[in-house]
């Protein structure tokens, strides 16, 4: 835990802008997400229920990333003044 002192589940991407997983919380977040996605997908018929429920779980995903994660910002590398 050094380079994560506050305990993110997710830390900020070092190129671009977005999150990766940090710890186990944030991996198994991320595995759910996918597994909900791929359930969703194959057992529902209808596709105007399909895209509800992506729509639902997407955002219920990135509300929980929010909370857990860092702070998101563009970033292009580290910098030498950079702590983060």
């Amino acid at each position: 835990m050094k380079d994560n002192p506050k305990g993110y589940w997710f830390k900020r991407k070092l190129y671009g802008w977005g999150w990766t997983p940090a710890t186990k919380e944030g991996w198994f977040l991320m595995a759910f997400y996918v597994f909900s996605i791929l359930y969703i997908a194959f057992t529902e018929a209808v596709v105007e229920t399909l895209l509800l429920e992506v729509s639902v779980v997407t955002a219920l995903f990135i509300f929980v990333v929010f909370l857990k994660g860092e702070s998101p910002k563009w970033q292009w590398g580290k910098k030498e003044t950079d702590e983060n």
